[in-house]
């Protein structure tokens, strides 16, 4: 599995990392960063825009939804069937919204690894023959941060960016439909808006700072998508 990972997501990161560097000008790591999560974010921007209108759709079928869980209340098993009816019928899958983060997680985790080896020019030889390969990487980003080691003012900005990303999202999401769905998803909420972006600054506090630096930015451009995409629909309606 490791090997896979390597091939799939570290090599590519790393070298996507690595053309950036060679190509923009300084060879700034903190531009080459911005590049690299710009991206990466546009790879993988069709799976966020199918997760925006599942979330849509998802909202305009409340009504039903709520009409459905006052009908079967006391059978959740048919309740249960009648939902799924109503998905496949919408055309929706539930749980559809939570791809990109999960597509996302493994693109987190080899921007660490990048981060961690690359940064420290232990891993250069992964790099394609196609693409220049550097005697070694500068860290240190507009002369003054170090991307490889912790910044605590990077970590904090970045649960800062976690939490407005959360709050964007559940702004534009309507609750759920009454009884148990309601409180489990304003349970998730909560969550997603409070214990995320600390456990986010907790986890930068120690990470290589150049991974603070692509998590904000990230952040911000879902920020950005996720404004974009709403006012686009209520545009449109």
């Amino acid at each position: 599995m490791g090997h896979i990972f390597t091939i799939i997501f570290y090599q590519p990161v790393l070298n996507l990392l690595v053309f950036f560097y060679n190509i923009l000008p300084g060879h700034d790591i903190g531009l080459v960063i911005v590049a690299l999560t710009v991206a990466i974010k546009l790879i993988l921007w069709p799976l966020s825009q199918r997760a925006l209108k599942s979330q849509q759709v998802i909202s305009q079928l409340q009504p039903k939804i709520k009409e459905i869980q006052n009908k079967y209340k006391d059978n959740k098993e048919e309740q249960g069937r009648a939902m799924m009816a109503l998905y496949r019928e919408a055309k929706v899958n539930p749980t559809s919204s939570c791809l990109p983060l999960l597509i996302q997680l493994p693109f987190l985790w080899a921007v660490f690894r990048v981060f961690r080896d690359g940064l420290s020019n232990k891993s250069l030889a992964l790099v394609y023959p196609f693409i220049s390969r550097p005697e070694l990487l500068q860290t240190t980003s507009f002369g003054i941060i170090d991307l490889s080691k912790p910044n605590i003012f990077l970590a904090i900005l970045t649960g800062l960016a976690q939490y407005f990303q959360a709050k964007t999202a559940t702004r534009q999401t309507p609750p759920a439909a009454g009884g148990q769905a309601e409180e489990l998803s304003s349970i998730m909420n909560k969550q997603m808006l409070y214990f995320m972006p600390v456990m986010t600054v907790a986890i930068c506090w120690r990470l290589p700072s150049g991974l603070s630096l692509y998590w904000f930015l990230s952040s911000i451009l879902t920020i950005l998508q996720q404004i974009y995409w709403f006012k686009k629909h209520k545009h449109n309606n």
